[in-house]
């Protein structure tokens, strides 16, 4: 008699395999999110920021790895939207109206809820865009990313914490209208760099190396100097992209133009 094979298996297949390590990338995303928020209840504004940043880190991560690895999924999809929706929407409100939007009282609550519904607008779009087929408006985003605009909002406490603000700024206007503004850039079709398509020549890898850990390092030394200059380059960024975004449509344009010519020539 035969002894019975052990069919018990700890992953069903290569693929699922897989997708395992994105997806628990993306669950550790949830809980530096959540966390966040508990830090800003705690008063700790400097680690709940930091804890944004690290999920915006693995936001970044997560879906080039399961790309890398041939590890996407639709679960992996989904829960990557759930996540965004927590660690850049629901905790950055929360952090800011700890802090702040709390002495605004209903209005300050109203800016958060205007604010988180505008994120969830916003991803719910992109996971409709997603599905298109691929073209060169893959370089660009169609309004302010989620990650981004988690940062945009929690812009003006970042600026109290680096010690730029050496005018007393009245935080009660700043905040509101980092709030709105950022609101209608998210749900906006403004178009915005992203980044997931940079190539880089071979020749100038290692300076891009360097320039990756001489920027981490003076994170580690000067945190919130750096995160606010970062973030005021990216607000500098927005308007070349929409110049930069024009540009390439107008070329495309004048390309299928041209191309609708030779056709009806031929015919």
């Amino acid at each position: 008699m035969e002894p019975k094979k052990n069919n018990l298996k700890i992953v069903a297949d290569k693929k699922t395999a897989r997708m395992i390590l994105p997806n628990i990338l993306t669950l550790i995303g949830v809980c530096i999110g959540l966390t966040s928020i508990r830090f800003a209840l705690d008063g700790s504004y400097e680690l709940a920021i930091i804890a944004i940043i690290f999920a915006a880190l693995i936001d970044g991560l997560d879906g080039r790895i399961a790309r890398l690895i041939k590890g996407t999924s639709k679960v992996g999809k989904e829960l990557d939207s759930l996540t965004d929706m927590i660690s850049f929407g629901v905790a950055p409100a929360f952090i800011m109206y700890f802090w702040k939007l709390n002495t605004l009282e209903r209005f300050g609550w109203l800016l958060c809820l205007v604010y988180v519904i505008c994120v969830a607008l916003r991803l719910a779009r992109f996971n409709i865009n997603s599905n298109q087929e691929p073209s060169w408006r893959d370089n660009f985003f169609e309004g302010v990313p989620s990650p981004a605009g988690g940062i945009l909002v929690l812009t003006p406490l970042i600026i109290s914490l680096s010690g730029f603000d050496y005018i007393q700024l009245n935080y009660n206007i700043i905040v509101p209208i980092f709030f709105i503004v950022t609101s209608f850039l998210l749900i906006s079709k403004f178009p915005t760099y992203s980044f997931k398509k940079i190539i880089i020549p071979r020749k100038t890898t290692i300076f891009l190396l360097f320039g990756i850990v001489l920027f981490f390092g003076l994170i580690l030394i000067y945190t919130f100097n750096v995160i606010a200059i970062s973030t005021i380059v990216y607000v500098l960024l927005l308007p070349i992209s929409l110049f930069h975004f024009q540009k390439i449509k107008k070329r495309h344009e004048n390309d299928k133009f041209q191309d609708d010519d030779e056709l009806e020539d031929e015919l």
